[in-house]
């Protein structure tokens, strides 16, 4: 029984132990298993760690292989000295003439004068916080100006910048204001005409497009008076005007602005004021600002005019330059290149060919003479790069003759070429008969008998210049020219008291454009013909007859001389 007992316990205990040994290996094997995911974890975490790194270092090592220090020049000088509006800049090695520079409070300059070791700077504004020490900057570019159609009905300052407060302009053209000349191989005769709407110069004097004719008269003659007229006329006509103020009064220009608003010719019209409270440097660069805002338009296709209100005042300015920049002063202390600042200027204005577009400029520069002395060096210089003059007289400003034209000095070098050929017919011995009134009339003062025909000769001249005087800001045109100076010319007025010769004219006018206006389109295009002649002469006969019927008009009484 004992034996039994002993034997099952040792069973037992063999069952145990295998149950206890089964249980160690299981737990053994989940521990290796478990040990072998971390394991496997661990080594995806590496290779993913191992993965971004080599990303990340392969981008470093680009980084760092394209990673570089790039050498970027500059060209700078120092503020030596400075005033009145010139300062010397050392340094500036390689700087273009006529090159922009920059000065640490904003403010640009103009490199004018170039020496062996400093340069001559214009400064363009006050230059009230340069001083000597500082920095000056090389920008490599010269001096431009925004063009295009934008500027029409502005207001803007000699850099393109607006003055009339009608905010900024958006602009995205621009030129230099320096430009060579268009070669003559480009340009075309001068043979279409530009109407001014003043009879005097339309019949006698005609101007042409791509014509430089040169207003020149004492002060308060009526210079400003012929170029504000020619801009009104261009109403309509397709043509953009420039008018560049030069050393004039603020007050003035806000004249002459307000009466090109009033007339509606700001729509077509840019106004450049370098007025005379700006630096001489503005006044300077003024007339080739405009220049090039004209030519603009030219190289478009497009027909322009620049006027320029007074070049006598530019070279004034340019005068003041040279000598502070220490030029050396020639004839009225003006330096040798006076004749090339306004020969490389007006040369510009052209006629340009129809394989290059067709566009014209026209250039009215004006110029101031002291006492009559056209033979002074600014005037004779501007008579001989010009195409011609209108020289306006003292004398016959005082006479009430307006505008006060002396036919005798003033000339058109490109006369009849360039003129309507309608008003080229009627015009062709208009000059003359003129000449002649005038010297009858000073023939007639040292004489007291004078016979019949002289008489008349005389009261024929007397209307003819009375039909050429014109009042201010009324421009008349080409048709209404044709009709009147026919009348006078061919002896229509003769009848006709002198008092009343202006207001018949208006009569004829009116009378013309309601039952005749057929006839004025005729004229205005051109054409003259025999049918077209006699048309007006019956228009006249008709018009004078019924005024005489009326009462209107009475039987002229004789001249007194």
């Amino acid at each position: 029984m004992s034996n039994q007992l002993d034997q099952s316990s040792l069973e037992d205990k063999s069952s145990e132990n295998e149950e206890s040994n089964l249980h160690t290996s299981d737990i053994r094997e989940n521990i290796e298993t478990y040990i072998n995911e971390k394991q496997k974890r661990l080594e995806d975490l590496q290779s993913h760690f191992d993965l971004r790194t080599k990303k990340d270092l392969k981008a470093l090592e680009n980084a760092a292989k394209n990673a570089g220090y790039s050498i970027s020049k500059q060209n700078i000088g120092t503020v030596k000295h400075i005033g009145g509006g010139v300062a010397d800049i050392s340094g500036l090695r390689g700087v273009m003439e006529n090159e922009l520079v920059l000065f640490p409070d904003g403010t640009y300059g103009l490199a004018m004068d170039l020496h062996e070791f400093y340069v001559g700077c214009v400064i363009l504004g006050s230059g009230d916080h340069i001083q000597a020490g500082d920095t000056v900057y090389e920008t490599g570019r010269v001096v431009d100006v925004p063009v295009g159609h934008e500027l029409l009905g502005r207001v803007v300052n000699a850099l393109g910048q607006p003055i009339d407060g009608l905010g900024s302009l958006e602009v995205e053209e621009y030129r230099p204001v320096e430009f060579p000349a268009t070669s003559f191989i480009y340009r075309s005769p001068i043979d279409t005409p530009l109407q001014t709407g003043i009879k005097a110069i339309d019949s006698i004097i005609p101007l042409g497009k791509g014509q430089r004719e040169l207003i020149i008269g004492d002060r308060q003659t009526g210079k400003s008076a012929i170029a504000i007229d020619t801009v009104l006329n261009q109403k309509g006509q397709n043509v953009y005007c420039i008018y560049v103020s030069i050393g004039q009064k603020m007050s003035t220009v806000a004249q002459i602005v307000q009466t090109f608003q009033e007339h509606g010719a700001m729509e077509y019209t840019t106004v450049i004021s370098a007025s005379a409270e700006d630096s001489p440097s503005m006044i300077y660069l003024a007339p080739y600002a405009g220049c090039a805002m004209a030519e603009a338009f030219m190289y478009a296709g497009q027909h322009a005019l620049v006027i320029y209100d007074d070049l006598s005042k530019h070279a004034i300015a340019y005068r003041q330059l040279s000598l502070l920049l220490e030029r050396p002063a020639g004839r009225e202390a003006y330096p040798g290149d006076i004749f090339y600042l306004h020969s490389r200027l007006l040369e510009r204005s052209a006629n340009i060919s129809s394989k290059k577009g067709g566009g014209s400029m026209t250039a009215l520069p004006i110029v101031e003479t002291q006492a009559g002395n056209i033979s002074a060096y600014i005037p004779t210089n501007l008579i001989s790069i010009t195409d011609g003059q209108i020289y306006l007289s003292t004398k016959l400003f005082d006479e009430g003759v307006l505008p006060a034209i002396d036919i005798g000095l003033s000339v058109s070098r490109v006369g009849g070429a360039a003129q309507n050929d309608a008003m080229r017919e009627v015009s062709k011995n208009l000059a003359l008969d003129v000449a002649q009134y005038l010297e009858l009339r000073v023939f007639a003062r040292f004489g007291t008998e004078l016979d019949s025909e002289t008489r008349q000769q005389l009261d024929r001249g007397e209307k003819i210049r009375t039909v050429l005087t014109q009042p201010q800001y009324e421009p008349l045109p080409i048709a209404h020219q044709i009709a009147i100076i026919y009348a006078a010319t061919q002896g229509y007025l003769d009848k006709v008291p002198l008092e009343n010769i202006p207001e018949f004219e208006k009569i004829f006018i009116k009378h013309l454009r309601q039952h005749h206006a057929g006839l004025l389109a005729e004229f205005a295009a051109g054409h003259w013909q025999e049918e077209l002649e006699n048309d007006l002469k019956q228009a006249l006969n008709t018009l004078i007859k019924r005024l005489f019927d009326t009462g209107y008009l009475k039987e002229v009484q004789e001249m007194e001389i």
